[in-house]
């Protein structure tokens, strides 16, 4: 199976041009198939020649808001230097939206007249969850009534957050059926944290395979409702000494076991 990485990984190793360029490339030997580009500023001329330079294809990206809803056009044209025909957001900002539904609802109808415009023309837009869209408001969580208020709204579905949001992973990916064409496989792992009296056990992002999630059953799942780009995510690699050697060990395991 292929398999990619999304670059807020290794958000530490792109924050210029060379930086990105050589991050690429020892990914690539790592085995990464596929990059999403997020965790620096978006430029998209510097994207399309490390593509070129690196012979690597960005198949996702993550962008700012503003930009998706008020500069939809430019966008396009934008990834269309580097091939990519897929737009993604992070995640609806700031978090109190959630806990004003009609703040949130004007939100997503802005988001989705985005979408609409993008897939009139090629382009599929892809809202990326947290544990946020958990939040209920109005009798249903965030995510359900964006999945059933919206069309043209596709979905970054992430296996971390559906857990850590506590939902069943495999019944949301049926869900997002034909809409989460793209996957975050991202591992949780319960570990202790802190010090003296305020040690504790709580949740933390892992490579794949150290954690718990049963990623044979979620890839087949994601499959059967159509995903099709697989990024491996470890949101704390970056913070961690040996960043590369995090995100190898996750590509090393998707390779023997997926």
């Amino acid at each position: 199976m292929k398999i990619g990485l999304n670059l807020f990984s290794v958000r530490n190793l792109i924050q210029n041009e060379k930086d990105l360029l050589n991050a690429v490339l020892e990914l690539k030997k790592s085995g990464y198939d596929y990059f999403q580009y997020s965790g620096a500023p978006f430029d998209a001329q510097m994207i399309a020649r490390v593509s070129k330079e690196a012979d690597a294809s960005f198949c996702l990206t993550h962008v700012p808001m503003q930009r998706i809803v008020e500069d939809t056009d430019r966008l396009m044209e934008e990834h269309d230097l580097f091939g990519c025909k897929n737009i993604g957001l992070g995640g609806i900002t700031p978090k109190e939206t959630f806990a004003d539904h009609d703040a949130f609802r004007r939100q997503v109808d802005a988001l989705e007249k985005a979408a609409e415009r993008m897939q009139r023309n090629g382009f599929t837009f892809f809202y990326h969850h947290h544990h946020f869209e958990f939040f209920k408001s109005c009798g249903q969580t965030a995510l359900d009534y964006m999945i059933e208020n919206t069309r043209a709204i596709h979905f970054t579905a992430d296996t971390y957050w559906l857990q850590y949001g506590g939902v069943n992973v495999l019944e949301y990916l049926d869900k997002m059926k034909g809409r989460a064409e793209c996957v975050h496989l991202k591992d949780y792992i319960i570990v202790y944290r802190g010090e003296g009296a305020d040690r504790d056990l709580a949740p933390k992002f892992a490579p794949l395979g150290d954690g718990v999630m049963n990623f044979k059953a979620i890839v087949a799942k994601a499959k059967e409702c159509g995903a099709k780009y697989f990024f491996v995510e470890q949101d704390d690699a970056a913070d961690l000494p040996d960043t590369l050697g995090q995100v190898a060990r996750s590509a090393a395991y998707a390779a023997k076991e997926l």
